[in-house]
């Protein structure tokens, strides 16, 4: 008996311990599916329910845990800094992205955000890599921490989102080219796998737009009616053609589909889901206004791109969980957090408004600063709502940065239609507030302007050299945060949230470090 009664505990104590290792293991997703929609809002997602299927924002909001307000801890919204926000967990301060251009100091010529001549492009002539991000994202981690077996890819219609998206050492990134509608990438990357060019070519773009349109998916989508504007005059029928096609059908309520057929294509053939170890896609959809035109005047448009954009998610959800079966895949699924602007002439309504000409005013400061400090072209560029000033001017003339920007705040907040003026100084050392917070954390030293102009609301910003017109408006859009599948207790929670904690979210799921500049706690409630 004594010797059963020493062999019993050491056998339970394995026994346990397999049972612990084998839940853990199931806990894991075999696939972790990011989904960022580039414009998407609440309001509009909410209003057009009743002509939604069962798939998509439906079984969403009745399956998922879902944040329903969620905002970005940064000001300056771009699809750019966005996704790179999302994949890092950290704000342009630490990332690096502030937009999609920005004008290099030594040049004084705007730089996209993932140029990069060193590499050359596949299947587009555009050169490209992630070198100006700065940090690690959920993909760099998840690559380092199974020692780069995890297949990580990300796919967009755009360019900036798909390499933003994978990260540094991701096994590629995807977009459709604008000039040809080929499924590109970069050789940063290394070659095209075998799979996409199986599925650009099963899948031509060239060949749907010469033999398909763009009409109402369906007659509910042409009836139902949630903007004032009221209901659809007249079926809309685009047919793209020409040159700009292709750049034309990523703003459509048609490229979500066309980016669910390649991700389709992706998961049945690239060797997604094949194993124990977690995968990893990042995904961009579209939810904004056809050619970014105004909704008032395009309402029907904007109903069947989420009518659409519904029906993409379902499918999404159907093609990956067909191969790794429910349960085994995370999705999750929030916006870029901004809107087109719109056009509308305030005037004409009474509304305040004007114009705010930042080349003029750009011109008066320098004037003013030449009275103080002698001959000299102190503003050395324009880009934006920012300024730049001649450093290597100040220093020969050996004068005091904190000082010169201290007068052009001064001088600047006397200009009409001008509501704050934000220097680099009082980014980096003024006194902390929620409002200045989110400004420095879309700031960057090494590529933002010395002097941010905040121009008020319904104020038009114009720079008269550039032909650049924007209608300023600070509204908040509601977006929200969705988690759905493995292992996700359906709720809905109203308290806000922060988009930069997807990545440590997502990072405690998977098992994996959370990016190397990630601060955020992971949101709680979530199995690991």
């Amino acid at each position: 008996m004594k010797r059963i009664y020493y062999i019993l505990p050491p056998l339970i104590a394995a026994m346990a311990l397999a049972t612990v290792e084998a839940q853990e293991i199931q806990s894991v997703p075999k696939v972790v599916v990011n989904i960022t929609i580039d414009r998407l809002r609440s309001d509009y997602m909410n209003a057009f329910l009743p002509i939604y299927g069962q798939d998509g924002f439906k079984r969403l909001l009745k399956e998922g845990r879902v944040y329903t307000h969620a905002e970005y801890p940064q000001s300056r919204l771009n699809r750019a800094a966005c996704v790179a926000t999302i994949a890092t967990g950290t704000v342009p301060y630490n990332h690096g992205i502030v937009n999609d251009t920005w004008l290099d100091r030594k040049t004084l010529r705007p730089v996209f955000c993932v140029e990069d001549t060193q590499y050359e492009g596949n299947l587009t002539g555009e050169k490209s890599s992630p070198r100006f991000l700065s940090v690690s994202t959920l993909g760099d981690e998840l690559k380092v921490g199974t020692e780069g077996k995890a297949i990580v890819y990300a796919i967009s219609p755009f360019r900036d989102a798909a390499i933003l998206g994978a990260g540094h050492a991701a096994d590629g990134a995807f977009w459709i080219n604008p000039l040809t509608g080929r499924w590109c990438s970069t050789s940063y990357y290394g070659p095209l796998p075998t799979w996409v060019s199986i599925a650009d070519r099963k899948n031509d773009l060239n060949n749907y737009l010469d033999n398909n349109e763009w009409t109402p998916l369906s007659e509910l989508s042409g009836n139902f009616s949630y903007f004032l504007s009221g209901g659809m005059k007249s079926p809309f029928k685009y047919k793209f053609k020409g040159d700009h096609r292709f750049a034309a059908f990523a703003t459509s309520g048609l490229v979500n589909e066309y980016v669910t057929k390649f991700v389709t294509e992706c998961v049945n053939t690239s060797g997604i889901g094949n194993d124990n170890i977690t995968d990893y896609l990042s995904i961009t959809y579209y939810a904004g206004n056809y050619e970014h035109q105004s909704v008032s005047e395009f309402p029907m448009e904007m109903q069947d791109t989420y009518l659409r954009l519904d029906k993409a998610l379902g499918s999404l959800f159907q093609a990956v969980e067909s191969k790794v079966g429910t349960g085994n895949a995370l999705f999750v699924v929030t916006s870029t957090g901004y809107t087109d602007n719109e056009t509308a002439d305030l005037a004409k309504y009474r509304v305040p408004t004007g114009t705010f000409y930042i080349n003029r005013t750009s011109g008066l400061l320098n004037m003013y600063l030449m009275a103080l400090y002698g001959q000299g072209q102190y503003i050395e560029a324009i880009y934006g709502d920012e300024l730049y000033l001649n450093h290597k001017l100040l220093e020969t003339k050996q004068l005091s940065m904190a000082d010169v920007l201290e007068r052009c705040q001064e001088l600047l907040l006397q200009s009409a239609g001008v509501k704050d003026v934000y220097t680099s100084q009082r980014l980096l050392l003024g006194a902390w507030t929620p409002g200045i917070s989110r400004i420095r954390n879309s700031y960057n030293p090494k590529c933002s302007g010395d002097i941010l102009i905040q121009v008020a609301p319904g104020w038009h910003l114009v720079n008269e050299e550039t032909k650049e017109d924007i209608m300023i408006r600070d509204s908040y859009f509601p977006f929200p945060i969705f988690f759905l599948g493995a292992n996700v207790t359906a709720e809905s929670i109203d308290t806000p949230v922060t988009t930069d904690c997807i990545a440590p979210t997502l990072s405690q799921v998977m098992r994996i470090r959370a990016p190397n500049a990630c601060t955020t706690a992971a949101l709680t409630g979530f199995s690991n």
